[in-house]
Order: structure tokens, then sequence, then C-alpha cells
């Protein structure tokens, strides 16, 4: 069963690859479309690929990135467990200045994305997933969602048993100081581990009602 989805998911990603269905095919550099492990029951989407993601095609590799990394590593989880993608798999950035400046994914950017996200979600088929930031949580959760005051609480998603929110590691970064305040960092570790654990129990849950079929 899993070996059919990756297949699924690896000829969905060579679609998205060569997609042009909205402005952002014309200035990137390379579709961000996901990675880690496609079993997992934790799946984490963030807003879009910033400039290094779009430079490697891989999600979350720039400070942000490296950051969630070592969030990840301080829930007791780590990378290589979950499966990592965005909303939109473009960046989003302005040219007016001549010098791309990243930006916010349009709702009509969002949507087209919708194409990829949705099937590739379906394809996961997640028993949790997080979302990495406010943008991505409005997409996924509600359009009303505010992330200071909702963050690690959960909600009903369409495309997980569950979903929960959690600050954005770009968000962390800007709010740390040199005086010690960690910015958020210690909420965003606590939402990753909180999710991961809601998702395992939701595991373990299904493998003891499979086990009663067994005997």
């Amino acid at each position: 069963m899993a070996t059919v989805a990756t297949t699924e998911l690896d000829s969905l990603r060579e679609q998205a690859l060569v997609c042009t269905a909205c402005p952002l095919a014309e200035r990137r550099t390379h579709v961000v479309f996901g990675e880690g492990d496609p079993t997992s029951p934790l799946v984490l989407v963030g807003e879009g690929p910033g400039d290094q993601e779009d430079q490697t095609g891989r999600p979350f590799v720039g400070r942000a990135g490296q950051l969630l990394d070592r969030a990840l590593d301080d829930a007791g989880v780590g990378r290589a467990r979950v499966y990592i993608t965005n909303t939109v798999k473009c960046r989003a950035a302005d040219w007016a200045s001549g010098k791309p400046v990243n930006r916010a994914p349009t709702d009509d950017e969002a949507a087209a994305c919708r194409r990829w996200l949705e099937p590739q979600l379906g394809l996961l088929a997640p028993k949790v997933i997080l979302c990495v930031g406010a943008p991505s949580a409005r997409n996924l959760i509600k359009k009303s969602f505010r992330i200071t005051q909702e963050r690690g609480l959960y909600f009903p998603c369409a495309y997980a048993r569950t979903a929960i929110a959690t600050l954005h590691p770009s968000y962390v970064l800007r709010q740390q100081t040199a005086a010690g305040d960690d910015g958020g960092y210690g909420l965003m570790v606590a939402d990753i581990r909180k999710a991961w654990e809601a998702a395992r129990r939701l595991v373990e849950k299904e493998l003891d009602r499979a086990s009663l079929f067994d005997v």
C-alpha cells in the first residue's frame, strides 16, 4: 500500500515540476514539492519556499529551516521522521526593485497550487498536519485563524484526522533578542512535540482496532 502511494507521489511530483498554472512559474529556479518520510503520521505544511529553497528545490533549508530542524530535534522527533511541504510550491517574491524580496503568496497563487497540495496530502494521508505559520493555518484550518491565540490547539481538517498550528521559524528568528528572549522557540518545540505525540496515539489506536480482527 505504501509503495503504491509512494509511486503515485513521485508521479505527482514529476507533474508539479513542470507546472505553469500561475505567474510564479516564470521566475522560479526550482519547484519545491516536498520531502521526507511519506509514511509519516505527521506532515508539516509551511507557506512557501524562500530563496534557499528555490535554489535547492528543498523545503525549509535556509535560516528558518535550520531553526525548524533544531526544534524538531529538541522535540524528540527529527526531520527524517516527518514529511515537510508548503501550500505553494514556487517562491513568491516582489521583483519591483529588480532584486527579489520574499512576499506572501496571493490567494490566486495559493488556489492554483491546490492542484498539487490536495492530492499530495491525499496520498500522504497523515494523521496530523502541523501548519507552520499563520498563512498555512489560514489555508488549511480556517481563514480567520489567529496564530498567537490559536496555536497549539487541535482543529478539524479535511486532509488529516486533526490539524494544529505553530509559529513560523522566521517569526521566531525576528522575535529573538540578544537579551535572551527565545522569540517563541519553546512554544514551537512544544507544538511540534504535541503534534507528534497526537499522531503517534492515532496510529496506535488504529493498530489496536486492527488487532481485534487478527484473533
